[in-house]
């Protein structure tokens, strides 16, 4: 049976890149996966922007920040995103024990994040998107369990 999360007030609802796990990363302090993730799409290309997304006020606005489409974003972006998500994806649960047993618990379940609007990195609208942020956290679930 697969694990299914999107919203934070919901059972895995700490495998969301909004949920309040802060981390430091390139020793900077980033409050949410979300704001590290929105900022690296201009970094280093526009520092000023980058840096306006990590001190967004919620994830939220990072991300909103991070969608905007006036500023151009970095110019390799495509080929790096994704790892660009696991990386902070990895440092968030490297960094809170807590989640890190919600997600080393999940024993070989497959991991689905629920987002209805996004089928790249959730499993879009049709249940049939890429679910991109779900095979990065059964990869890191798996990194997590060879380094015990």
């Amino acid at each position: 049976m697969a694990i299914r999360f999107y919203m934070l007030h919901k059972p895995y609802g700490c495998f969301s890149n909004f949920s309040a796990y802060g981390f430091t990363l390139d020793d900077v302090w980033w409050m949410t996966s979300e704001h590290y993730f929105q900022a690296q799409k201009f970094f280093p290309s526009n520092t000023y922007y980058a840096e306006q997304i990590r001190r967004a006020s919620s994830p939220r606005e990072a991300a909103n920040l991070g969608r905007q489409r006036t500023i151009p974003l970095r110019a390799d972006w495509e080929q790096v995103k994704d790892a660009v998500m696991h990386r902070a994806v990895l440092c968030k649960f490297e960094t809170h024990a807590d989640i890190r047993a919600i997600l080393l618990s999940t024993g070989d379940e497959e991991i689905i994040e629920n987002a209805p609007n996004d089928a790249y990195w959730g499993c879009g609208p049709n249940g049939d998107g890429e679910n991109k942020l779900g095979h990065i956290l059964m990869h890191i679930r798996q990194t997590l369990r060879e380094r015990r």
